[in-house]
């Protein structure tokens, strides 16, 4: 009898559970959501663009074969590209899109042919060093795998008007991954948005912000776009009084030019930076970029796609080239660009190059006050024993007064408080207090090894 037994809608429950399921499936097959990439149970999806068509649609990398679709079927959800009249991408007889995609998967031959392609684009618009000009090829490869690593560097031209920065962003740029372009003049606020929905690299031409609220933003993207751990997190206008706030994913490859260095040393520290030359360039490169130079990029976009689809998950960490010499924080962004370079010559240039910046921004911590602190610290701190002594705050403000004067680079006074601000906010030192006032006992002298090393205040080993 139970069995048999009817709800009071009709159904016996196992024609009612039945008949929820098949609902469930319909509402799931019926989702629709727009994407430019996908990572499929069997398969890669990305979307392309085909300006001359005016269509969008998706290159589905399977099996090692490429087919093109105009929707994919992920999971019980309907992928769709984002349509060629959005904005971001539409491309126009006198403008292109935002945001740039391959319009189709083009066969590279070898990676060594890929990388002279590059190369030899790169060349033939702008003029760099013979370092840059070896490396910016391998930028360019890593961007189009950059989602298999944790962190990754950025590229940084700096230089006055006029010195070819912003030509060196564009090139080397319009080959990278899913390029979204921006300038100095464009409102922060879109580029949160445009780097949560495509990914992919940021171009930012006169990346020095004028205005402190928006400079403040960009530094926001750029502190926390190297790490795929680190979101930003916005407030958004929402009907409803409960706080909500908003993460934006801004983690991925980014090449900007400045006029000067930032005064955020982390900052500085993710940079990997070239100075432009002063003056003309190379006669046979173009003042005015031809048409074809758009067209040129299209087509090893293409073939990096191709790239990307059969290096995707390939390309990854070697710890192996880890270089203890340097700190922690360079070895984190060059470990992963160093990764995807084969070429032993460029890998030792590179490391050569890194070691060169890791000594420059050990000297130019020191220049600071804080260096000048500990520079004061250590030559107080000098017994025959390895044993710490008590050194007096008030000891170490007569010795930095003879040294560096008695006005600080604020023009105030040098005094025992500012210089205890200066040890425990800016050196991570605890003090003491005891009958003759603050001192830094000897249980620091763990922390103050770490601080000599990372200052440069260290005895070379012999």
């Amino acid at each position: 009898m139970d069995e048999h037994r009817v709800s009071h809608s009709g159904f016996r429950p196992s024609m009612k559970n039945k008949f929820e399921e098949i609902k469930e499936k319909v509402k799931k097959e019926s989702k629709t959501e727009y994407t430019s990439f996908a990572v499929l149970k069997d398969g890669l999806a990305e979307m392309i663009h085909d300006s001359d068509e005016y269509t969008t649609g998706f290159a589905v990398y399977k099996d090692g074969e490429v087919k093109y679709q105009q929707s994919v079927l992920n999971d019980g959800v309907k992928l769709l590209p984002y349509s060629p009249d959005n904005n971001l991408v539409k491309h126009g007889r006198v403008k292109h899109g935002i945001v740039l995609f391959p319009s189709k998967a083009e066969e590279y031959g070898s990676e060594a042919e890929l990388l002279k392609e590059i190369n030899e684009f790169i060349y033939r618009y702008v003029d760099l060093t013979p370092f840059f000009q070896k490396i910016s090829p391998y930028y360019v490869l890593f961007s189009w795998v950059y989602d298999n690593f944790n962190e990754l560097p950025y590229l940084r031209f700096i230089g006055d008007v006029g010195s070819g920065k912003t030509r060196a962003v564009e090139t080397i740029g319009s080959l990278c991954y899913k390029p979204t372009l921006a300038t100095g003049g464009a409102s922060v606020s879109p580029i949160f948005r445009m780097l949560d929905l495509f990914g992919g690299t940021l171009l930012i031409d006169e990346a020095d912000y004028r205005f402190s609220d928006e400079k403040a933003d960009i530094i926001k993207i750029l502190n926390c776009g190297n790490t795929s751990t680190f979101p930003v997190l916005r407030s958004e206008s929402i009907k409803q009084k409960e706080f909500n706030p908003v993460a934006f994913q801004v983690f991925g490859c980014k090449i900007f030019d400045t006029r000067g260095y930032f005064k955020d040393m982390a900052l500085e520290s993710r940079c990997i930076t070239e100075e432009m030359k002063e003056g003309n360039p190379r006669e046979e490169i173009p003042i005015n970029k031809p048409d074809r130079f758009w067209e040129e990029a299209t087509k090893i976009r293409n073939k990096l796609l191709m790239f990307r689809f059969r290096n995707y998950g390939k390309k990854v960490l070697n710890p192996e080239l880890i270089d203890r010499s340097i700190e922690p924080r360079l070895n984190q962004i060059i470990c992963p660009l160093a990764s995807v370079i084969s070429d032993q010559e460029t890998l030792r240039e590179l490391k050569i190059f890194i070691q060169q910046y890791n000594r420059q921004l050990v000297s130019d911590r020191g220049m600071e006050e804080a260096g000048q602190v500990l520079e004061i610290v250590k030559s107080i701190n000098q017994p025959e024993e390895t044993e710490l002594k008590i050194v007096p705050i008030k000891t170490i403000t007569e010795e930095y007064i003879l040294k560096f004067g008695d006005k600080n680079d604020y023009g105030k006074p040098v005094n025992a408080k500012w210089i205890g601000w200066i040890v425990r906010r800016n050196l991570k030192l605890k003090t003491k207090r005891i009958e003759e006032g603050y001192i830094i006992p000897k249980s620091e002298q763990p922390k103050l090894e770490n601080l000599y090393r990372k200052y440069g205040l260290s005895e070379k080993k012999k």
